[in-house]
């Protein structure tokens, strides 16, 4: 067990974490596995409050991830549920009030709430003890909740949550809904941003741009768990990578309606013109301020690019989208950019923007069937698309599909 001294100091480091992460979905993810440390919680959700809703987002659990294959996530469903007193969570969702609750299997007989055992058997789990706490920001706002399961001893024996914790806890939690106030910030002005492309472009959805963003963000952190890269790294760029690959497309507000928008198939010259929203997409982060200007820089200039040479701009000056000195072909035009060539950020967006594309219903086409995107992808990896990253795809496409589960189409709501 820490003492307190330790516990004062690991709150401090966690407000500190959760000030430099950019993303909701990054941020929420912290929130939670770090909240389960701080407490000794086996398992945990956590809840993002709009309106008069419930939305479920994130659940960990060590118990039933033990269970699983090494390298494997847990794969659960979103849903919602209204903010009201019969349910823990919609209790402190709707008084603000904190729970520590020491066995939800036998609740006082006088409480508006009550326990929810389908989880419990599906699961073949046994929830005890759970700290509910209201994600409260400094002007009283609920933002969200955060639920911690089964504090655990320093013998892994069940136990109530400690008391002495809460007032630490109350203060992480309070520290977490303005960082999570101000990542939601973020993430409207960024659909705000895809909302002007989208009135260009109906297909660039802001459901289209989360799938891209968190598959890519999916990618990349297996991939790089797999290279052994350092945990702090990963999160990092995790968080930036899944802002930056919203932004993927943002270039095609430089593309004329009767080329973007034109129903039947684009001559020569237009798909010309439409190949120019990569370098135009480059131009809005000219002035890099920080990775993720960076980052998405590389990813709007680079995403169609392909692994064989054959994609586009190829080795160019952005700002011009002429040729670079040495990379002139004979017809005039600038040479593909080839394998590692292409940024590894973008050569994960390519992925996850076909991915997508194949999978979504369009105006001018049916969504594919899963068996046939898969099918698909791996007959380009090599061509189109880097075959270490396809493999990894395929690995993971569980989780891929759940979180197409997470962001469906407007019309499948």
């Amino acid at each position: 067990m820490l003492t307190e001294k330790q516990k004062l100091e690991e709150i401090i480091k966690l407000g500190n974490l959760m000030t430099q992460i950019k993303d909701v979905d990054i941020l929420m993810e912290t929130i939670l596995s770090e909240a389960k440390k701080f407490t000794q919680a086996d398992a945990g959700s956590i809840y993002r409050c709009e309106e008069n809703t419930l939305y479920f987002n994130y659940t960990q659990n060590n118990t039933l991830l033990k269970r699983l294959e090494p390298g494997k996530k847990l794969i659960y469903s979103t849903f919602k549920m209204p903010i009201d007193s019969k349910s823990i969570a919609g209790y402190v969702a709707e008084t603000g009030q904190i729970l520590n609750l020491p066995d939800v299997y036998h609740l006082p007989q006088n409480v508006p709430y009550s326990f929810n055992k389908e989880f419990d058997k599906t699961s073949d789990y046994k929830t005890t003890s759970v700290l509910t706490i209201p994600l409260k920001t400094n002007g009283d706002r609920i933002v969200g909740v955060l639920q911690l399961i089964n504090a655990q001893d320093d013998y892994g024996k069940i136990i109530p949550f400690l008391e002495e914790d809460i007032p630490l806890v109350k203060h992480f939690a309070n520290n977490a809904a303005v960082a999570l106030e101000r990542a939601e910030m973020t993430r409207a002005i960024i659909l705000r941003m895809i909302k002007v492309a989208e009135l260009r472009d109906p297909k660039e959805t802001g459901a289209h741009a989360n799938r891209v963003g968190a598959y890519s963000a999916e990618i990349y952190e297996e991939w790089a768990t797999r290279k052994g890269i350092d945990t702090i790294e990963i999160k990092r760029n995790k968080d930036t990578i899944r802002i930056a690959a919203m932004l993927h497309d943002i270039g095609k507000v430089a593309i004329p309606d009767a080329i973007l928008k034109k129903p039947s198939k684009l001559t020569d010259e237009e798909y010309a013109v439409m190949k120019t929203h990569a370098c135009a997409g480059a131009q809005l982060f000219m002035n890099k301020q920080s990775e993720l200007d960076e980052m998405s820089q590389e990813i709007a200039l680079n995403h169609h690019e392909r692994w064989d040479g054959f994609g586009y701009p190829g080795h160019v000056d952005f700002e011009t989208a002429k040729p670079l000195p040495g990379f002139k072909l004979e017809n005039g035009k600038a040479r593909g950019k080839e394998k590692e060539e292409i940024s590894l950020w973008a050569r994960i967006v390519s992925i996850s923007d076909v991915y997508d594309a194949l999978s979504s219903r369009r105006s001018y086409k049916s969504a594919w069937t899963e068996e046939d995107v898969i099918n698909e992808m791996v007959s380009q990896a090599g061509k189109q698309f880097d075959p270490e990253l396809i493999d990894i795809f395929v690995d993971i496409i569980d989780v891929l599909r759940s979180v197409r589960q997470k962001y469906p189409d407007e019309e499948a709501l």
